[in-house]
């Protein structure tokens, strides 16, 4: 019966530290604490970046680089909020500044939109519904592609996507209605303007 007891306690010793807790033992000197939210929020920072920046290896260098900015100003993170939603910010504002690289080094524009026609891989498995989705969300104007990411695939609320992108509610939601209707019309295969 006292084994029984001690089951919940147990349990409740074994649970994973909240995000706040790990924070506050990285600045007391615990560098594990802070591995452990690398592992928590590595695939879902590195999914944004690659969805910001099309590049296997730019988004790799900003999710690393979105860590170590982290890392370093842990000390700024207020209590109470919402790790995930400072660091996609970190994140966000990393692959912001890859691209505006990108523009500056480059004698042209990048394009507002991937290209949409198919390759040989994208025309093998043309009938899997999660790739033309996939296909679907690249091909969307960055503005539009980040605020679909955050809120479908990330599952973040408005208010979060809001602080992330520091941009108002209301653009906010006006960019995801837009992502949505232009994500109707690619599937359609319907020509997509710029909105």
């Amino acid at each position: 019966m006292a084994a029984l007891a001690q089951a919940p306690r147990i349990e409740r010793m074994r649970a994973a530290p909240d995000d706040g807790e790990l924070v506050a033992r990285t600045i007391r000197g615990n560098p594990e604490a802070f591995a452990t939210l690398v592992e928590r929020y590595d695939r879902a920072v590195y999914h944004l970046a690659y969805r910001t920046l099309h590049d296997v290896e730019d988004a790799r260098d900003a999710t690393q680089e979105a860590f170590f900015k982290a890392f370093r100003s842990l000390r700024t993170f207020r209590p109470g909020a919402k790790f995930s939603t400072w660091i996609f910010a970190i994140a966000y504002h990393a692959c912001c500044d890859r691209l505006n690289r990108r523009k500056r080094y480059s004698n042209e524009e990048l394009p507002d939109r991937a290209d949409a026609g198919p390759g040989p891989e994208q025309q093998a498995i043309a009938l899997d519904e999660a790739q033309r989705l996939r296909s679907a969300i690249d091909a969307l104007p960055e503005k539009y592609r980040t605020v679909i990411t955050l809120y479908h695939l990330q599952g973040k609320q408005y208010e979060e996507i809001a602080k992330v992108l520091e941009l108002p509610m209301g653009t906010v939601k006006t960019h995801l209605f837009r992502a949505k209707e232009h994500l109707r019309r690619l599937l359609a295969g319907a020509e997509v303007t710029e909105s």
